[in-house]
């Protein structure tokens, strides 16, 4: 049910210029559900999911990603392609416009939430949505108080979020008509232009990524996580589409979170109180807990139906290949409560190797570690930015460039500390191509990936021989139980060794280049993990 009527804070929002007539305070999912299907903005598959189109925008737009240039952020933000400084009469002139055209509609959805499963970091937020649809997403994603809470909740930030109202790019200060605007002065976000949930969700990561490590030393990570049964923690870096969600959605183990995680002196917290994974060829065989996780009160989006049925395809790329499922942490059979956990004991790098020539699973030295996670390479998948149709070669400097304000060596210090500090062993994964490059090679199998990991997390991996890559460095095992002994070694995958070899110097190359930019304020130790070129 939703919340009485006495809590809707209408005359907080009026202090912020919106006067709405209608306000949809804290609906349940099945109002918002039952909204969207009469608005006729959504329809439901038949597992009962909300399936909803986001519009022109599929996935997130980067280059439409905004900053407020100001006494706070002018010294502090590392200014880059990813963070963009736009003038703050513009941030004043597009809320301006933003609550104008939500004032112009007979209704807007309001939502209250938090940030961060450790309450010594609670992170409030509110959350105001010109549709429904969206407010389901910040349910599913955000951490719900309850209706005592409600009562003496006071944000910490607003975040405005309207599709339909577009920016003027020759008055606005924008590139283009969507826009993602933050102000930490004002601690507002405005998000314009844009149905793309991913969105709101990445403003709140952003923020967090600026503020925990600036303000209270705790190290924010674009990561997934889970806990064993002895407690035993494991953290898994990756970009979008390297398998974060699905290797940490295990059923031996509990599920702490899946995309944003802080790092204290005691442990791990998720910033999260829900999931939103990738659906692309989702099946219940492969991926159940995600699979059995569309279901009433999900959102799913961009998706299609097999012809004649509300039944979703999943292999479809009609629409993009980033279709996404958005549902609350629970909905996970064996979620953590709370999603906490302890210092990690083994931390994954998770990298979509385009070229086929890292090894399926690797163990990292510690200056090996802090090379790879400075490098942060992968491949791009398709789907996930604006424009990338198909894997793209990339270096995103702490698996998550496109979301830290802050100087890479800021993250990178912090983690380097407590590697050393906790003896944490690093795996790097190849969840990409063996057997020769993408379109040539074919993409290593889950249940591969998933044997080595659990290798290495019992324990039983690291007692194995190991040999050294000639290229890259890292210790690649000999054997692992349920996995062919021959794909370990990249090299014996491809029919021609010489190709191989050309590739692997040909990737190291990019990663040295790459590099290049990090070397004058790094250690001796993690420049002598750089590979080397044979």
């Amino acid at each position: 049910m939703a919340v009485e009527t006495a809590f809707v804070p209408a005359a907080q929002l009026k202090k912020i210029g919106l006067t709405v007539p209608h306000i949809h305070y804290q609906l349940s999912p099945h109002e918002l559900t039952a909204q969207t299907l009469h608005r006729r903005e959504g329809v439901l598959s038949s597992s009962g999911a909300l399936c909803v189109l986001t519009g022109a925008f599929t996935g997130r737009s980067p280059k439409d990603r905004f900053f407020v240039a100001d006494a706070i952020t002018k010294n502090s933000i590392n200014w880059s392609n990813f963070n963009i400084a736009i003038d703050e009469k513009y941030f004043f002139q597009l809320r301006e416009k933003l609550t104008q055209h939500l004032n112009s509609q007979k209704d807007i959805w309001v939502r209250d939430c938090y940030a961060c499963a450790d309450e010594n970091y609670s992170f409030p937020i509110r959350i105001i949505n010109e549709n429904p649809w969206s407010n389901l997403f910040a349910y599913n994603m955000f951490i719900r108080p309850t209706e005592a809470e409600l009562e003496t909740f006071r944000p910490g930030w607003h975040i405005l979020q309207a599709p339909s109202f577009k920016a003027d790019p020759k008055t606005d200060g924008t590139r283009q008509e969507n826009f993602a605007i933050i102000s930490f002065t004002h601690k507002t976000v405005l998000i314009g232009g844009t149905g793309y949930t991913g969105e709101i969700k990445k403003g709140v990561f952003s923020i967090l990524n600026y503020l925990l490590p600036r303000n209270e030393g705790v190290l924010s990570m674009h990561c997934s996580a889970n806990i064993g049964k002895k407690g035993d923690v494991a953290v898994f870096f990756g970009l979008s589409g390297t398998g974060k969600t699905t290797l940490s959605t295990d059923p031996e183990r509990e599920l702490i979170g899946d995309d944003e995680h802080g790092w204290t002196d005691t442990g791990v917290f998720n910033f999260e109180g829900g999931c939103y994974a990738k659906c692309i060829d989702l099946n219940k065989e492969k991926e159940p807990e995600i699979f059995h996780a569309v279901k009433p009160g999900a959102l799913v989006e961009n998706i299609t139906f097999f012809d004649g049925t509300n039944e979703i395809d999943f292999s479809s790329k009609k629409i993009t290949e980033n279709t996404r499922v958005s549902y609350p942490l629970d909905f996970i059979s064996n979620a953590a409560h709370p999603s906490i956990g302890g210092t990690p004991k083994n931390i994954f790098f998770l990298t979509c190797d385009a070229y086929g020539v890292l090894p399926p699973i690797s163990l990292l030295t510690p200056g090996q570690a802090m090379y790879q996670f400075l490098s942060g390479y992968t491949a791009k998948v398709a789907g996930t930015e604006e424009g990338v149709t198909e894997p793209k070669v990339t270096f995103s400097t702490c698996f998550g460039a496109p979301f830290l304000p802050l100087h890479p060596a800021c993250y990178a210090e912090m983690l380097g500390n407590k590697l050393k500090e906790h003896n944490v062993n690093v795996w790097m994964v190849n969840t990409g191509w063996i057997g020769g490059p993408y379109n040539v090679g074919g993409r290593i199998k889950l249940n591969y990936t998933r044997a080595m990991i659990g290798a290495a997390l019992n324990g039983s991996l690291k007692k194995t021989a190991f040999e050294k890559h000639p290229v890259f460095g890292m210790m690649m095992p000999s054997t692992c139980p349920g996995v062919p002994p021959e794909i370990l070694n990249p090299r014996n995958t491809w029919s021609y060794k010489n190709e191989y070899d050309a590739q692997a110097n040909m990737l190291a190359g990019l990663f040295i280049k790459n590099f290049e930019k990090y070397a004058p304020n790094v250690t001796q130790e993690i420049l002598n993990a750089a590979p080397v070129v044979v």
